[in-house]
């Protein structure tokens, strides 16, 4: 399967309203933004969209908003991963009727299924739907290291075609690389890891920073793409201290905190996760400012 994702793609947030409930009119706004600033796509659901506290209700509903907001636009791949094979595959059914491009499916995180076991839940997975697949490997929240060779047996199955990799170590990043395809695109995980996974053959990056420097983050990835590797680097220097300030707190509370300094009214975080405490609130602003981002 010939897929192209695109190389900026933003893990937009979830808003919500007072009450927590899911604000669609703003995912909708949101979404139309992020597609006409730097984004060559959107993940819908994901850790940064609050993925394990949204109902398979309120991810479907996401789904069908976005996909009616900016279908055509950019690429709307949706979460649909868990640590419940026959669940995820109810969702990702789901996710294909209301025309999603694609999905991320997470490793399956508490469990710690072995290798083995992480091959067959997402080859079950793929064999479920049509749609194009890519697989995400974040180990800090997962429990589990998706290894390389067990990524390059993946890689045979037609509609697996994609990996965004977050185990943040480069020689990781490099042994897949060296053993999957070409054709196989890597993703970055972590903003401020872009620069150097694109020089380990990265196709781009799934970014949290996006929400707020997306066209900034697009002039990095072509720049480096473009052999201008001088800009990209200097542009990653200047973005650092977002990449680093961003994670200030657990994802999504400081990207949340930046939106609604920013007026874009996306809402608290449900339970168990809390608001930015004073300090940290403080230093977000700080770096909008510096940024020039208000």
């Amino acid at each position: 399967m010939n897929v192209d994702f695109g190389r900026v793609l933003t893990a937009m947030v979830t808003p919500f309203h007072n009450d927590l409930s899911v604000n669609l009119s703003q995912a909708r706004k949101l979404a139309r933004h992020l597609a006409a600033s730097g984004s060559d796509g959107l993940v819908i659901a994901g850790t940064t969209g609050e993925s394990p506290t949204l109902t398979k209700d309120e991810k479907v509903e996401l789904f069908r908003a976005v996909v009616e907001e900016v279908g055509g636009k950019a690429v709307v791949l949706a979460g649909t991963g868990g640590n419940s094979t026959a669940d995820s595959i109810v969702l990702t059914r789901a996710a294909e009727k209301v025309g999603v491009d694609g999905v991320m499916l997470v490793v399956p995180y508490y469990n710690k299924p072995s290798q083995e076991g992480i091959y067959q839940h997402f080859k079950t997975l793929a064999e479920s739907t049509d749609l194009p697949v890519m697989i995400y490997n974040i180990p800090g929240r997962t429990a589990v290291n998706l290894l390389p060779a067990t990524v390059a047996r993946l890689a045979e199955i037609d509609n697996i075609v994609a990996i965004k990799e977050a185990s943040g170590s480069m020689d990781q990043v490099s042994e897949l690389r060296r053993l999957l395809p070409d054709s196989f695109a890597i993703y970055c995980g972590d903003d401020s890891l872009t620069l150097p996974m694109l020089a380990l053959g990265g196709k781009g990056v799934i970014s949290v920073a996006s929400h707020l420097v997306g066209p900034r983050l697009q002039e990095l990835v072509n720049a480096f793409t473009s052999g201008n590797t001088t800009l990209a680097n200097e542009i990653h220097l200047e973005l650092f201290p977002l990449f680093k300030g961003l994670f200030i707190a657990t994802n999504p509370v400081p990207v949340k905190t930046a939106l609604n300094l920013k007026g874009w009214q996306v809402g608290a975080t449900r339970l168990p996760l809390v608001e930015a405490t004073s300090t940290e609130k403080s230093a977000i602003k700080e770096l909008l400012e510096n940024l020039n981002l208000f």
